[in-house]
């Protein structure tokens, strides 16, 4: 069924790592609801909106970074392709910056 997707080990931390927090979440807003706020983002936020916005923003990130991966090799003479863990880390940074700042 899923032979079509490549599950490296990457892959699978980011997805493991959005069902936790999907899950935290869910737990969270349960314990106490979320109310409007407004922080850089340019319009009133809550917690859900803001990780909804937040994981787009990992999303585009990754897929961003795999599609220049070979270009970045290739600019900053490496040999080889950079590691997709440097994205991950660099969206779970901005993912934590919209939740907490956003």
């Amino acid at each position: 069924m899923f032979d079509w997707m490549v599950w490296t080990t990457p892959v699978a931390v980011f997805f493991t790592c959005i069902v936790l927090m999907l899950a935290g979440m869910t737990v969270w807003e349960i314990k106490s609801p979320t109310s409007l706020r407004k922080g850089f983002l340019p319009l009133k936020t809550t917690r859900g909106d803001r990780l909804f916005i937040g994981l787009l923003s990992a999303a585009y990130i990754n897929l961003a970074f795999v599609g220049l991966a070979a270009r970045f090799a290739e600019w900053f003479k490496l040999e080889s392709e950079p590691s997709v863990w440097i994205s991950f880390v660099l969206s779970m940074l901005v993912l934590a910056l919209i939740m907490r700042k956003g």
